[in-house]
């Protein structure tokens, strides 16, 4: 099978050609592409959260929607210290 490069130029050229269903069909072919992603992501980073919060004696899990931004919080200053 022969593969054809095209630039994102062209490719924009022939989606713009599309009726409005296939485009729609593309966006949303795309849009779940992000949406898997962003969801490997956002695992990634829980997982990191838990780690951190394990070296500094806390549970994540057990933590409140408040406790949790307080401690987001307290990493992003660290320069200032984490509440115990």
């Amino acid at each position: 099978m022969a593969v054809v490069e095209l630039t994102k130029g062209q490719v924009l050229d022939l989606v713009r050609q599309m009726p409005t269903e296939q485009k729609r069909e593309i966006l949303q072919y795309l849009a779940g592409d992000g949406a898997a992603g962003r969801e490997k992501r956002q695992e990634f980073a829980e997982e990191q959260l838990r780690r951190l919060s394990a070296e500094r004696g806390r549970d994540w899990d057990a933590l409140t929607a408040d406790e949790r931004e307080a401690f987001i919080d307290d990493l992003m200053h660290e320069d200032r210290g984490c509440a115990p």
